[in-house]
C-alpha cells in the first residue's frame, strides 16, 4: 500500500465532499460549539489555538469567540517556513489575521509569540481511531510532534459528522485527542 498516492486521492474526494457538507449543515457552527462545551473541560485560563475556516472547513470561530468570552486566551497559527512546525501568535480581539502564500488567513509574524494548552484543528477527514486527513504539508502533524515533546497538549480535531472516513497512516501521523462534531464529540481512545 502507497499511503502517500492513497491520501493524495482521499484529498480529492475528501475536500469536495467537505464543500457539500458545509453547504448542507446550516447551523453547524454553533452545534459544534454546544458539542465541545458539553463534552470538554479545560482549564480557566489555558491558550485554545484555533484558525479561520477556508474552503468549506468546519468554523470553529463561534467556538472561539465563547472560549475568549469565559477567559481562554486565543491563539492563531502561522507558517514561518515549509517543512517545519507552526509558530503561534496571541490573538488578540483587535488583530485581523493575514492571507499566507498558501491561500490561508494567519496570524501576524510580530504579533507576541505563544504556546497553545489545546489547539482546535481543520481537517479533510478523520477515522474513529483519532487520525486526520489534512491537506498534505504535515503542518499540524510537525507541530503536534513538536508540543507533545514540550508539554501536554489537547488536539481537537473540528469536523462535520460527514468527514468520517477510512485513513491510511503512517509513523508520522499524529492522532487527535477528541473529534468535535456538530452531531457529537467523542474522546478518541489510546491504542
Amino acid at each position: 500500500m502507497n499511503t502517500s498516492e492513497d491520501k493524495k486521492r482521499l484529498r480529492r474526494k475528501a475536500e469536495a465532499a467537505r464543500y457539500r457538507l458545509a453547504h448542507a449543515t446550516p447551523g453547524a457552527a454553533a452545534a459544534i460549539t454546544q458539542s465541545f462545551f458539553n463534552s470538554i473541560s479545560i482549564a480557566s485560563g489555558v491558550i485554545v489555538a484555533g484558525y479561520v475556516p477556508a474552503r468549506g472547513e468546519a468554523d470553529p470561530l463561534p467556538l472561539m469567540k465563547r472560549l475568549r468570552t469565559v477567559g481562554h486566551p486565543l491563539a492563531l497559527a502561522r507558517v514561518a517556513e515549509k517543512g517545519q512546525p507552526l509558530h503561534f501568535h496571541l490573538w488578540r480581539d483587535n488583530e485581523v489575521p493575514l492571507k499566507s502564500t498558501l491561500g490561508m488567513m494567519e496570524a501576524a509574524a510580530d504579533w507576541p509569540s505563544i504556546i497553545p494548552d489545546v489547539l482546535l484543528i481543520p481537517l479533510l477527514g478523520f477515522d474513529k481511531n483519532g487520525y486526520r486527513l489534512g491537506y498534505g504539508g504535515g503542518f499540524y502533524d510537525r507541530s503536534l510532534h513538536s508540543l507533545r515533546m514540550r508539554a501536554s497538549v489537547l488536539a481537537v480535531g473540528i469536523a462535520f459528522a460527514g468527514q468520517e472516513m477510512v485513513l491510511p497512516h503512517d509513523e508520522r501521523d499524529e492522532r487527535l485527542d477528541w473529534i468535535v462534531t456538530e452531531k457529537n464529540s467523542w474522546q478518541v481512545e489510546r491504542i
